[in-house]
């Protein structure tokens, strides 16, 4: 579920200081949790979208190299 609002840090912060001790310290482990997970995730994204890639014409070499080192190997 995604909430949008554009209420300001210190609404927000006036928002949480309103809510029982125990729901403070649930949404405290919520938030944690969200944004420890996130950011491996986060960093993963970016390593694969600006990875290097091959072309056909590389991944074609590459394969017809493998396929000689592994012919090699057999006899």
């Amino acid at each position: 579920m995604e909430l949008k609002t554009n209420l300001k840090i210190t609404r927000i912060l006036k928002l949480i200081h309103q809510l029982p001790k125990q729901d403070i310290e649930r949404l405290s482990e919520v938030l944690q949790s969200e944004i420890s997970e996130q950011k491996p995730s986060g960093k993963l994204q970016n390593l694969l979208l600006n990875a290097p890639t091959w072309t056909d014409q590389e991944l074609q070499n590459y394969s017809e190299a493998r396929n000689h080192i592994n012919q090699s190997r057999i006899a």
